[in-house]
């Protein structure tokens, strides 16, 4: 097996369409996989919108995305309008409202927005507002900081207009309540109802943009915040490069600068495929022969319009739409089934 010196230096050399680490530990069987995915022809799409998100509910936001797209819209107007969606979905117990709250019974929510020329916005623990991506837009174009917390993301949120809702639905509150019954401190992923939702668009003049939203953790230590406001860790955008997200267990994340990771990797010479398997290969080579329930997925395009996507094991879907096809497709993983 090449080493990782070796792998990069594949890529930077000859652009292979199969990363040494990832794909080998992963075996054959993901090779084909992954040679199947209905990936849309970069070439062909040459100066045409794109937008990618995860999970299934990727569907509904790449919608609403779209629709800021195909009008001549900012890829950065794209990814806001579709992260809202999620965020306002009480369905939806890992985004938002009806996002599952922690321990102690709060609904909190983390954010962030990031453009191509490396502005960014973040909001983290923030409760009682509906659209923590809108906000952490705001401290991006409105203060010169780059992330607000707390009590003070929501005194700035409630200054700039953003109406206060309760965000624990009855439905999140119930299943609190019997979590609680159990007695014991155990937050999971929401590994069996999703988890965040990250996006990412190239508009028409090829700026790209991405978004990341999340309620965190189901039941999580309260203050506990994930990956999802970290700009390097659950998102990171350079408009001469590309862009990636992330979604699953926020510290695995955080702990590798995962999306700043994937991004470099391309940025090295790595195809967005090439470089999301590398940065799940090394989240793997921690986990040992069996992941266990640990989950991580990574999402990315280049500024070409190509996507790439892995993760640590089966389950992790993510939705396209280029204007001619919509499609749902399950993301090839490093552990089999």
């Amino acid at each position: 097996m090449p080493t990782r010196r070796e792998f990069l230096a594949t890529c930077a050399l000859a652009g292979v369409a199969v990363g040494a680490a990832g794909r080998a530990a992963a075996g054959a069987a993901d090779a084909r996989e992954a040679e199947e995915q209905p990936e849309p022809d970069a070439a062909s799409r040459a100066g045409r919108p794109l937008v990618v998100s995860t999970w299934n509910f990727g569907v509904a936001a790449n919608a609403a995305a779209w629709r800021v797209l195909e009008g001549g819209g900012a890829a950065l107007d794209a990814v806001e309008a579709g992260a809202r969606v999620p965020e306002s979905d009480p369905a939806n117990h890992s985004v938002g409202l009806g996002g599952y709250p922690d321990r102690d019974g709060h609904v909190t929510l983390d954010a962030c927005i990031m453009d191509d020329r490396g502005r960014a916005g973040s909001v983290c623990f923030l409760e009682g507002i509906e659209h923590p991506v809108s906000v952490a837009r705001l401290v991006m174009e409105r203060t010169p900081h780059v992330m607000l917390a707390g009590a003070g993301a929501l005194r700035f949120a409630r200054e700039q207009g953003f109406p206060e809702r309760d965000l624990l639905t009855e439905d999140a509150r119930r299943a609190w309540l019997e979590w609680r019954r159990e007695a014991k401190y155990e937050p999971r992923a929401n590994a069996e109802r999703h988890d965040t939702l990250g996006i990412l668009a190239r508009d028409r003049d090829g700026r790209l943009a991405g978004a990341c939203t999340t309620s965190g953790l189901a039941f999580k230590l309260h203050g506990r915040v994930g990956d999802s406001p970290i700009v390097g860790a659950a998102l990171f955008v350079d408009g001469r490069v590309g862009a990636a997200t992330a979604t699953g267990h926020g510290e695995f994340v955080m702990r590798t600068l995962g999306g700043f990771l994937v991004v470099e990797l391309m940025r090295q010479g790595c195809s967005p495929q090439e470089a999301c398997e590398e940065a799940i290969a090394r989240i793997a080579g921690d986990l040992g022969s069996d992941p266990g329930e640990v989950q991580v997925g990574y999402l990315a395009i280049d500024a070409a319009g190509r996507i790439g996507a892995h993760a640590v094991r089966p389950g992790f879907q993510y939705a396209w739409r280029d204007g001619e096809r919509e499609v749902l497709v399950d993301a090839p993983a490093f552990f089999g089934d």
